[in-house]
């Protein structure tokens, strides 16, 4: 890691720098990726699928949109014990479950489909996914934290 010179002396770099605030569900990071990947899914991929006789469209478009509202739930119930936990955890299940979807979608529908555009969509799911268990994680800890202070 480089040292660099400061008027106080010598520091060293890190990776850390200060956030906004979170004030409401809408200031998550994770909230606003999943909300953007739905928004992509609809406005990209269920085009192409309009017309057509495939299950997995209309469970696509009901876990893209499900992702995003309950993490505004879980949001609003964080101080509640174990009830944000759990749907932390169905949201987690909720990503897993897009990623399946759009590799079913990809792999049935791959003369019509971008192939690039849906292992993009699947890559920012992973990510968003590893994000929310980082919260999921960060809430468990405050939790913890919570209890032992009272």
């Amino acid at each position: 890691m480089p040292i660099y010179p400061d008027r106080r002396g010598f520091f060293k770099k890190t990776r850390f720098s200060v956030k906004k605030p979170i004030r409401s569900f809408r200031d998550l990071e994770v909230y606003q990726r999943t909300a953007r990947l739905a928004t992509e899914i609809y406005s990209k991929i269920m085009p192409v699928l309009e017309g057509k006789n495939c299950p997995v469209k209309d469970k696509l478009t009901e876990i893209a949109l499900f992702i995003p509202s309950s993490i505004a739930v879980a949001h609003s119930r964080r101080f509640e014990g174990k009830e944000e936990l759990k749907i932390m955890e169905e949201i987690l299940e909720a990503c897993n479950k897009a990623v399946v979807y759009l590799e079913q979608i990809r792999d049935i529908f791959a003369q019509e489909l971008d192939r690039v555009l849906c292992e993009d969509l699947i890559k920012r799911y992973i990510y968003a996914r590893r994000k929310i268990f980082n919260l999921y994680k960060a809430w468990l800890r405050f939790g913890q934290e919570h209890a032992l202070n009272k």
